[in-house]
């Protein structure tokens, strides 16, 4: 059941388009999560999380909304929604919508409307500036490439677009655009929804419109008035009501983050950052083949961790999402079974030890890896076949940007979940919308279930013990070893109770390490005894006494 404290959560990440299909259209539907609802019960989750399934021409996987209020018809009918809260609720599970209020697709009709006259009630619902035919009104880089303002012929001004050239920028100085969407949240909280996930959210307030020496974040990002507004959104909304809220965060701080998920702010729950996923980018360079940066992992990890627990803050903590690699072969090792089924506990255990919301997302609990794509036809992902192009251009062996996007590609983490080893995985019975991955014969849930060592039952262990203890919940978070090549290790302290978790990340022996206080009850460890090494990919959380 869920847990009447939020903090004592587990979301689960749903991307509906390659959950489960019921229809046979190749593409996964709300009626194959309804189907699937007893699966989470038996995994003990709290939150699912649904990726958006809103009314979109899908130019970027449901984030352009074109109507907030309806469902898309790929993924069902709003009574099939309905159903799915319906079901979830009596099985205590809670659904949480992903929402985009930073800008909508240029579909919406909103944005239609503003753009058939200057004078058109709808015009200042966007971000409208003048500029001349062949200079935008600022510099500012769109997040997927080119200028980010986009000329519309018919009205002879650029709208701004941080994202797509599809995806028009919200402009919340509007207060009708505003009351409009507080309304359309409200709607959502009536049909019965328990959470929001809000896109891209401290991107909502814009600073000065200059020239920028950069790509433009800084008049942006976390800008002047995006505190007020999401106060003003919490007021007005889910504020006083039994809702779960995480914000995505673009390349925040943690100031700022402190700021959005202080209670005594009322602005949100908790906060996703992704700057401990870019450690495998050297120089910042996504499209490049590296090993991941170990202790930059550890620093940035603790120093969030420790700044937000001592701040008042909450973070959400994960490895995955459908917008990241699979973390098993990223920053674990999948070139043997074995080392798949440890490396893949070693992760468990490392981030659900620590401080703030575990996200979980479809896939990861049974270890599912990056497929091994070797041909540009096998991807769908816009950004990777982008890349693509890009590097070719710039005259790239074909062969080593395949390797790349092998490692870093977002269709990495989309390929259908694998449910057994029937064709298509029990995905669907009909053509899949991308390949599936050719290890669902070893690696799928039906197998998992089976087998009572498989990585599904320490993701299981891992949500009971974050329902049963405070310490896992409350506790305090006490960093050791930072320079230590090889592990991760830290405290969680408590009211006299501790929790130790150590984690060996790489695949060799390592000594135990001297001075960390390891004695009391092994709560969970990803091999059957204990020594005086730790082995390959070895992992454990140790509850005792903190005197």
């Amino acid at each position: 059941m869920a847990s009447k404290d939020w903090r004592k959560s587990v979301v689960y990440q749903i991307y509906p388009k390659s959950f489960n299909d019921t229809t046979g259209s190749g593409e996964g539907d709300i009626r194959g999560i309804i189907d699937k609802l007893d699966y989470f019960t038996t995994l003990g989750v709290d939150y699912l999380w649904l990726t958006p399934v809103y009314e979109s021409p899908m130019n970027d996987n449901g984030y352009d909304i074109s109507n907030y209020y309806e469902v898309n018809p790929q993924f069902g009918t709003k009574a099939d929604l309905e159903e799915l809260l319906e079901k979830a609720h009596a099985r205590g599970l809670k659904i949480m919508m992903d929402i985009v209020i930073n800008h909508t697709s240029t579909e919406h009709h909103w944005f239609v409307e503003s753009r058939k006259s200057r004078d058109n009630e709808y015009r200042d619902y966007y971000i409208w500036k003048d500029g001349t035919y062949d200079t935008p009104p600022t510099n500012w880089e769109s997040k997927f490439g080119g200028n980010a303002w986009a000329y519309d012929e018919d009205t002879n001004q650029y709208y701004l677009r941080l994202f797509d050239i599809t995806q028009a920028d919200l402009n919340w100085e509007n207060e009708d655009m505003r009351r409009d969407i507080y309304e359309m949240i409200n709607y959502w909280i009536d049909f019965g929804v328990d959470g929001f996930r809000f896109d891209v959210v401290n991107l909502i307030s814009k600073g000065e419109f200059k020239n920028s020496e950069g790509p433009g974040k800084e008049f942006y990002t976390d800008g002047p008035k995006v505190h007020e507004y999401i106060n003003e959104l919490n007021r007005n909304t889910f504020g006083d009501k039994d809702i779960m809220t995480v914000g995505e965060m673009s390349s925040t701080t943690i100031e700022h983050c402190l700021k959005y998920t202080n209670p005594e702010r009322n602005e949100l729950n908790s906060v996703f950052n992704f700057h401990h996923l870019k450690v495998d980018y050297p120089g910042g360079e996504k499209w490049s083949l590296a090993n991941f940066d170990f202790l930059e992992l550890k620093k940035i990890l603790m120093e969030w961790q420790v700044a937000m627990d001592e701040g008042g803050g909450w973070n959400a903590i994960f490895w995955c999402n459908h917008d990241q690699p699979r973390v098993v072969s990223r920053f674990g090792n999948d070139e043997t079974e074995e080392n798949r089924l440890l490396s893949g506990k070693m992760l468990a255990i490392a981030l659900h030890g620590l401080k703030g919301t575990p996200y979980i997302y479809q896939g990861e609990e049974i270890g599912m890896t990056n497929p091994g794509f070797n041909r540009i036809d096998q991807y769908r992902d816009v950004e990777s076949l982008n890349a693509y192009s890009i590097l070719r251009e710039e005259g790239m062996d074909a062969s080593l940007i395949l390797d790349i996007l092998a490692t870093k590609s977002r269709d990495n983490s989309r390929t259908p979940v694998q449910w057994d080893d029937s064709r298509n995985a029990g995905f669907t019975e009909g053509m899949p919308w991308i390949e599936v991955s050719d290890k669902y014969g070893e690696i799928n849930v039906a197998r998992a279930l089976e087998d009572g060592d498989s990585i599904f039952y320490t993701y299981q262990k891992l949500i009971e013990l974050r329902h049963e203890l405070d310490v896992l919940t409350y506790g305090s978070v006490k960093p050791h070893l930072m320079k230590d090549d090889d592990l991760f290790v830290y405290e969680r302290l408590y009211e006299g109770e501790r929790i130790t978790v150590m984690a060996n990340f790489r695949n060799k022996e390592v000594p135990y390490p001297e001075n960390i206080n390891a004695e009391g009850e092994v709560l969970l460890s990803n091999y059957a005894d204990r020594k005086n090494v730790l082995r390959p990919f070895e992992a454990m959380m140790i509850y005792g006494q903190n005197n």
